[in-house]
């Protein structure tokens, strides 16, 4: 780093991270104190953190050029841009009820007990990788499949583990999801120009929720309906007309993967979608875009009500890359790389790795399960040490993404996904905690693909995958 740039503070470097501290409390305090999953708070928690943290540098002003460095970056720009384009198509899934096609398959063809469970999984997985929202996905799908399973005969908190690990795994493994734009726009190639192509990271990742979701699934199905209770009457559950809302999102994913051009993956899912839901009956015209109101002064409709719906997830990307400006200037994330580099895990790729592994667990466990932020915020850490040992961006954001959404989201008191789901289900933390499986499984895969070097792919001078280190 450029000498004459370093950012000091009043007490030494470690002050740098006083902004990441307050926003750490803050996580604490919104989900673990408050009970409230609210992004716009916790960025706001961010950006307190940076006032807080302002008054600490010897020069404010180099502070504050700092962070609109970090939140300038291209980096940051990209998230953003994608978040608001990706939020009108996720959106239009979200209030296309999908979910309810599912429950009628269901129900029609007699899936009860543990057969409802790991269908169950499977349908969420689908549901969330067509939003790209787990958070989301979980709001929609628990009214809708858990009083259902529950009736024919599921185990409560299986189900309503099964119903968060669905969601889960979309958030991993989506195109359009907000970690998987995230793990892989903070890891770029040797020419620290370019960032990982999301296509190509999703593309490489599959193997790994593959295995992951297919032994979730064979548990869901073992133990899924035991201590179940079949209801006398279950009644008509379900629309078999919102099965058609799966076209725009095999679309979208087959655009994405042959051209690995997002933007015009979601233009395609967008359009095919709106053309779907208007045909079968799913959307009218207001369902898109409608003004009410006396004075016409309030908008409705998916696609407005998709981009304020993703504000909060952009304001907390701008925060967090906020403070990683502050953390750069300061060289604070330089000595915490030389720290694991220099450590003995550090020697070696396989150690490397594992020092990734560690790492992921722990910023997400201290960011109460929000697993954007953690991926936000330990990725810069990822990309130097990685790049350094030559592995692969793909493999890099497949492990930064992959550890944060595995064992910290299982956590019974201190993860965002077990609050939100202890409130739409009513079962015990601990039990419920224990039926989230797909994380569990993908923590056991990653693991597993690190110490047998299975999908490690190093960086060839032009960005290929090699098997081996030039």
């Amino acid at each position: 780093m450029d000498k004459q740039r370093v950012l000091e503070f009043r007490g030494g470097w470690c002050l740098s991270f006083v902004p990441i501290a307050v926003f750490f409390l803050f996580c604490i305090l919104l989900f673990l104190v408050y009970l409230s999953y609210d992004l716009h708070a916790l960025a706001m928690g961010g950006f307190l953190g940076l006032l807080i943290g302002a008054p600490l540098a010897k020069d404010y002003k180099q502070y504050w050029d700092a962070v609109i460095r970090g939140i300038s970056s291209p980096n940051s720009v990209t998230i953003v841009v994608i978040l608001f384009v990706i939020g009108m198509f996720s959106q239009m899934m979200k209030d296309s009820s999908a979910s309810e096609g599912f429950v009628w398959i269901a129900n029609t063809i007699g899936m009860k007990g543990g057969l409802f469970v790991a269908f169950t999984f499977l349908a969420t997985c689908v549901i969330s990788t067509a939003t790209g929202s787990s958070i989301g996905t979980m709001f929609a799908a628990f009214p809708i499949f858990f009083a259902s399973g529950v009736a024919l005969g599921a185990n409560p908190a299986c189900l309503a583990g099964a119903i968060t690990s669905g969601c889960i795994f979309g958030d991993n493994l989506a195109p359009i999801s907000d970690t998987t734009i995230a793990s892989a726009s903070t890891q770029t190639y040797n020419d620290k120009q370019k960032t990982a192509e999301i296509a190509g990271v999703v593309a490489s990742r599959f193997k790994y929720s593959l295995v992951a979701s297919i032994a979730a699934l064979i548990i869901y199905l073992i133990i899924g309906g035991k201590g179940g209770t079949i209801a006398e009457d279950v009644g008509t559950l379900g629309d078999p007309v919102k099965l058609f809302m799966l076209i725009p999102v095999a679309l979208l994913l087959i655009v994405a993967v042959v051209s690995r051009n997002l933007f015009k993956a979601i233009s395609v899912g967008l359009v095919t979608g709106i053309i779907t839901g208007l045909l079968s009956g799913i959307f009218t015209w207001d369902s898109l875009f409608a003004s009410s109101g006396e004075l016409g002064n309030h908008v409705s409709g998916f696609l407005p009500t998709g981009v304020q719906s993703i504000m909060g997830t952009v304001t907390l990307v701008i925060s967090v890359f906020g403070i990683m400006g502050v953390l750069q200037a300061a060289g604070a994330l330089d000595h915490l790389v030389e720290a694991i580099l220099g450590s003995r895990m550090g020697q070696s790729v396989r150690g490397t790795e594992a020092a990734i592994a560690i790492g992921a667990c722990l910023t997400t466990a201290i960011f109460g399960g929000v697993t954007s932020a953690a991926i936000l915020t330990f990725g810069p850490v990822v990309n130097e040490i990685g790049n350094r040992k030559g592995i692969h961006p793909f493999r890099r954001a497949n492990l930064l993404d992959g550890f944060v959404n595995s064992l910290p989201v299982a956590l019974p008191f201190l993860s965002v996904f077990v609050f939100i789901s202890v409130a739409l289900s009513g079962v015990n933390p601990v039990s419920l905690a224990g039926g989230l499986i797909y994380p569990m499984a993908l923590f056991v895969t990653l693991v597993v693909a690190i110490i047998t070097g299975w999908g490690l792919r190093y960086e060839g001078k032009n960005g290929e995958e090699l098997r081996r280190p030039q």
